[in-house]
Formats: structure tokens, C-alpha cells, sequence
């Protein structure tokens, strides 16, 4: 046997470009097992899968397909979306190391025989010279990511969902592309409320003029992008705002607005209200219908799949009109991602309602919709693990799946990821290297 060698190329990188990982040396038709190890804010994550060598030693990732393991079919990164962690006390969100300048560092190891060789990859999440900035002040809570030149930029605000908190990843990666990224905390962390029940909408109109004054973004661009409940938010504060905001993103987002949920506040109940204008609550999904129904939550089968219950609630023409969206209202440019298997909601359905409404208005601005027909609720960036598709919901603790595969969530970041950042290019004309 030749001596073998493990090549990463490139061995260093931002965390969304993809690599290729070839092994070299091993005889003719042996089987190769490749493992990899990353410690993910403390804990360990796996996978390992096999494969033959082609005639000349070479297994390249690239190109060939696993016989057996963690993943089948062709995927340059399979071995890397295809990553659990057993240990215990790890959680969704741990997928990413506290500190946003701290690399994801992944061990490869490749055994044929008797021989063994090792490699590092290591995926970044901020670029050089990208900046972090605590907010604190006047009232708002977040962090602040600025690219690393002091040249106007555009600016994005990122908004989560219901498990409440900010997402500094997705923050800082932007930045990393040349924008300024401002991920803003509303409920569920230290110095903003504890659930998702009665938000001001005026927060987030205060948060944009901040972040317009703070970063002076190229051409007043601010775009606000927002995940899940954060994607319903998105495009509220678009339609309520539609003079403060020149963009939306809306992630696996609804049409409609809906209640705490499982966010809520549990004196007020998940039929609550989420979000207030002037004081006053506005009217939701689950108000008067005369079809909505939680039975099909609540007496399901664990893993629990809550898009049965918001089904429930699309029967009733009358509330629907009420507690829609009107996303017409919005004056720029229109973004949809969505899954077809999305456990949480509906979000296609929803996608849908939402561009027919924008197209039906007339709308003189781009109305794009990227939809995963297999892919589930979680869709983030490309390149992470996508096997935690169960979890126990951050706030009420009840065992909930997110919908699609760990497979079809893969290519459903790596899609979504480079459809979002086209659009922003043709949104803002800034220019970036990510193809």
C-alpha cells in the first residue's frame, strides 16, 4: 500500500464554503472509513461513513457516494451535516461555539487496513477584521457585526423565533459577506421580556432607526430577516413600517399573525396575543375561528407536529382575513424560504398566500420564493449539522419535530443560502465573492 495522504482544500474558511476532502494512497478498491470530530461549545459531534477507492487509491467526497454510514448518496460535506452529538446536555443551539471569532474545529481521520492519516478542517464563522458590538442602550438588546472595512454598507436586522434569544452566527456570517448585522433580542434573554406575549411592534421600528444612525448604511438600506416567528415578524414590520424598511427575508415565515403559542406567556395563554401596536393587541389566527383546534397537537403521537393544529385554522375564511398579513404594504423587495415538510407551520402554504397577495397587489418590487418541498421547519446556513430534527420546544419543553430529513435540510441550507445572498445582491448591488 501506498503511504496514504488526506487533502482539505480549502483546509481554512468561512463556514458556508463548501470543501473537498481526498484521500489518496489507498489500494486499488480497499475500503476507506473516514470519521470526523468537532467540539461544538463543548460538546463532541460524530459521523464516519465507507467507501471503496477507485482504481488509482483516491476517494474524493466530491465524487463518490458512501456504501454505508452516516449518510448516502454523493455530498461534499455529508460527513459534516451528518454529524450527532450523544452526549448529554447538548442542545440545538450548541452547534456553534459561544464566542463567534472561535473556529469550528473538525478532526478527519481516513483508515484503510492497517493505516490511518489525519486532517483539520476548520470553518469560520467570523472573517478577518469582522467587529462584535454589545447593544445595550435605549432600551434595545443585541449584537451589532460590522464587516471588516469602514465603507458604507447595507444593513440587515435578524429577528428569531420562538425560542427566543439572538443569533449571533447567522450575525456574524452576514458581516463576514459585507454587510452590517444587527441581531436583535425581543423576548427570552437577560434584559428584554421573558416570552413572546404582548411585543410593541414600536421596538423594532426604534431598533431600525438605531441601526440606520449607528452604521449609516449604503443608500439607507436596512433589510429585516427573520426566522420562524420572526419570519411572521419580518413581514409585519414590513407592512407596518414599510417607510423604515427597504428589504424582507422571511424564513419558513407565516401569512398570518398568530398567538404566543408555545412561546407565551402562561397567564395569558397560548390563544394570547403576540405582538401590540399602539397599545393594542392585534388580532390573530386563533380569534373567533371556528375551526381552530390544538387536538391534533396535543393529543398527538411524540415527536408532536404543531403545523396539525395550524392546519385546523385555515378553515375559517373570516378569521383568516383578519388576522392576515398585509403584505402589500410593503414597499421593497420580497423574500420567501419554506419547506414542504415543515413540522412547525405550514410555511409553504404560507410562502404561497403571501407572493400571490404581493403579485395579486401589483407589486413593483422583486417577489422571490425559494421553496424545499422535502425540507423541514430548520433551515439556517450551509455546512452544519441537520440531524436534530426532534427537540424539546426552549420554552414548554414538549418533544416537537421540525419536519424533513437530515438529508433534504442539508441541501435545503446550501440552497437557501446562496438563493438569499443573489437576491441581496441584486437588492443592494453589493458585490461578494461567496460563488
Amino acid at each position: 500500500m501506498n503511504m496514504l495522504t488526506l487533502k482539505v482544500d480549502p483546509a481554512d474558511a468561512l463556514v458556508d464554503i463548501p470543501r473537498r476532502i481526498l484521500l489518496s494512497g489507498a489500494e486499488s478498491g480497499a475500503e476507506v472509513r473516514i470519521e470526523t470530530e468537532t467540539s461544538r461549545s463543548g460538546f463532541l459531534w460524530k459521523s464516519s461513513a465507507c467507501y471503496r477507492a477507485d482504481e488509482v487509491g483516491e476517494v474524493d467526497l466530491t465524487r463518490d457516494a458512501p456504501h454505508s454510514g452516516d449518510y448516502s448518496g454523493v455530498s461534499a460535506m455529508g460527513l459534516i451535516w451528518s454529524q450527532t452529538c450523544a452526549e448529554g446536555g447538548a442542545k440545538d443551539h450548541a452547534q456553534f461555539n459561544a464566542d463567534m471569532a472561535q473556529p469550528l474545529e473538525t478532526l478527519i481521520k481516513a483508515h484503510s487496513g492497517d493505516h490511518h492519516v489525519e486532517a483539520q478542517m476548520i470553518q469560520r464563522l467570523m472573517g478577518p477584521g469582522v467587529r462584535r458590538q454589545a447593544v445595550n442602550e435605549n432600551g434595545l438588546v443585541g449584537v451589532l457585526y460590522r464587516p471588516a472595512d469602514d465603507n458604507p454598507a447595507p444593513a440587515v436586522m435578524l429577528l428569531n423565533g420562538s425560542n427566543g434569544g439572538i443569533n449571533e452566527a447567522r450575525a456574524a456570517l452576514w458581516a463576514s459577506r459585507g454587510y452590517n448585522a444587527f441581531t436583535l433580542g425581543y423576548f427570552g434573554m437577560p434584559g428584554v421580556q421573558r416570552y413572546i406575549s404582548n411585543t410593541d411592534l414600536e421596538y423594532f421600528s426604534k431598533a431600525v432607526d438605531w441601526l440606520r444612525k449607528a452604521v449609516s448604511p449604503r443608500d439607507g438600506f436596512v433589510a429585516v430577516s427573520g426566522q420562524s416567528r420572526g419570519g411572521e415578524l419580518a413581514l409585519l414590520l414590513g407592512s407596518t413600517f414599510p417607510d423604515h424598511i427597504s428589504a424582507v427575508v422571511g424564513y419558513v415565515p407565516s401569512a398570518f399573525v398568530h398567538g404566543g403559542q408555545a412561546a407565551c406567556d402562561p397567564e395569558l395563554g397560548r390563544d394570547g396575543p403576540s405582538w401590540r401596536l399602539n397599545g393594542k393587541a392585534l388580532p390573530h389566527i386563533w380569534d373567533d375561528n371556528g375551526h381552530a383546534s390544538w387536538e391534533p397537537y396535543d393529543n398527538g403521537e411524540p415527536p408532536r407536529r404543531n403545523s396539525k393544529a395550524m392546519m385546523t385554522a385555515l378553515g375559517d375564511p373570516d378569521a383568516l382575513e383578519r388576522a392576515r398579513i398585509p403584505v402589500e404594504r410593503i414597499k421593497g423587495p420580497v423574500l420567501l424560504i419554506s419547506g414542504g415538510d415543515d413540522g412547525a407551520w405550514p410555511s409553504d402554504l404560507y410562502s404561497m398566500v403571501v407572493s400571490s397577495s404581493l403579485r395579486a397587489a401589483g407589486h413593483p418590487h422583486e417577489v422571490a420564493w425559494e421553496n424545499y418541498p422535502v425540507a423541514g421547519h430548520s433551515i439556517l446556513f450551509p455546512y452544519v449539522p441537520t440531524t436534530r430534527i426532534s427537540h424539546a420546544h426552549p420554552v414548554n419543553g414538549i418533544l416537537t419535530t421540525m419536519g424533513g430529513t437530515p438529508e433534504a435540510n442539508a441541501q435545503a441550507n446550501e440552497a437557501s443560502w446562496r438563493a438569499i445572498q443573489s437576491w441581496m445582491r441584486r437588492a443592494t448591488g453589493i458585490r461578494d465573492d461567496i460563488d
